[in-house]
């Protein structure tokens, strides 16, 4: 017999669905800056959000 503790058996929800049921339940928005459903003006204003609440992005290290 085997015993699995709650939360750790069953399907595993993908990241999509885990972020709606953030912003429905709780109010929480995830969103990446680069998302392509997003119009610029939209990703714009994600990126001017992000770095007031939270400062400049480090970045991007490019390899080769």
């Amino acid at each position: 017999m085997r015993f699995t503790p709650k939360g750790y058996g069953g399907c595993r929800r993908n990241p999509d669905q885990i972020k709606r049921e953030g912003w429905k339940e709780q109010g929480l928005l995830a969103v990446a800056v680069d998302d392509n459903r997003l119009s610029w003006p939209e990703r714009e204003l994600v990126r001017q959000l992000g770095e007031k609440l939270y400062g400049k992005r480090e970045p991007e290290v490019r390899h080769g």
